[in-house]
This record gives structure tokens, C-alpha cells and sequence, in this order.
């Protein structure tokens, strides 16, 4: 049975297929780059993280929850009219304590006082994690307005 988005334009076949697949166009190329500053970081200064346990996870969740949260964009924009920009800079809201609960019942962080501590060898305070976070929300924002959505005209769902 055709999709509501089929009917609206024949033309227009499989649209949830493109829009995952545009959504998950940004962390396929980013992600890699972000593996190797990992490794550099940890070879060249030494420190001792677990490359395996902070990257390998999100290299395998990350592209899909983009290309989920596209999909859900592009089902959810007729109804809401929200800016794809804005839908974007959303996800940081949800993934950013998801992600917190997830690492910090497997033992890779914990809670503290005055800041976080990643894999028991880095402290964060959590001034600087609220910083990061609002620089996390205006990249994703810029993600999702400029990259993403050229993705989705590309794809000719948007």
C-alpha cells in the first residue's frame, strides 16, 4: 500500500529510505575524522583512554539515530512546520542524557560533585560540559539547517 508521502507524488518513491539515507550522510563522514583525532590524541599525548569503549559505540548508533531523526523530521513536517534547524538542535536534548545514563551505568562515568569523570582519568567540571553542550546544540542546529537539509533537496525529499 502506498505511504501518505507516495500518494501526495508518485514520482516520489521510498522517501523514509532517502531521508535515512541523508541523515546519516553527516556522521559517516564525520565520524571517521573524530576516530582519528582519538587515536592521534591517544598515541601522541599518551592518555589513557579506551578508544574502543568512547568511539566504536557511537560509530555504530550514531549515523542511525541521524537517519532516524531525519525520517521522524520528514514525517513529522507537514504536521508541525518546525524548521529542520531547530529539529535538529533538538536531538542534543535528547541523545546528550542518554547517552550520560547509558555510560554512567556501564562504569565509564561518574557522577560527582563538582563535574563528571570519564573512564576514572579525566575530570570535567560541569561548567565546561554546559558550554560544550551549547556549542553541541548550535552545531547540530547548523548540521541539520545547512548540510542535512542540502542532503534532503539533493535526495528530493524536501
Amino acid at each position: 500500500m502506498n505511504s501518505e508521502l507516495e500518494q501526495e507524488n508518485p514520482m516520489n518513491p521510498h522517501p523514509y529510505l532517502r531521508a535515512y539515507l541523508a541523515g546519516i550522510f553527516v556522521p559517516t563522514l564525520v565520524l571517521p575524522l573524530i576516530l582519528v583525532g582519538f587515536i592521534t590524541v591517544r598515541i601522541i599525548l599518551a592518555l589513557p583512554i579506551p578508544i574502543e569503549r568512547v568511539i566504536i559505540f557511537p560509530m555504530a548508533v550514531v549515523p542511525s539515530i541521524f537517519g532516524l531523526w531525519n525520517m521522524l523530521y520528514l514525517w513529522s513536517h507537514p504536521r508541525t512546520h518546525l524548521p529542520i534547524g531547530i529539529h535538529g538542535a533538538i536531538l542534543p536534548f535528547l541523545g546528550a542524557p542518554i547517552g550520560a545514563l547509558g555510560a554512567s551505568s556501564l562504569g565509564m562515568l561518574q557522577l560527582g560533585a563538582g563535574g563528571i569523570t570519564w573512564f576514572q582519568a579525566c575530570h570535567i567540571p560541569y561548567a565546561l560540559i554546559g558550554v560544550v553542550f551549547l556549542a553541541a546544540v548550535a552545531g547540530y542546529y547548523l548540521v541539520w539547517k545547512y548540510i542535512v537539509s542540502f542532503a534532503n533537496r539533493v535526495l528530493g525529499i524536501a
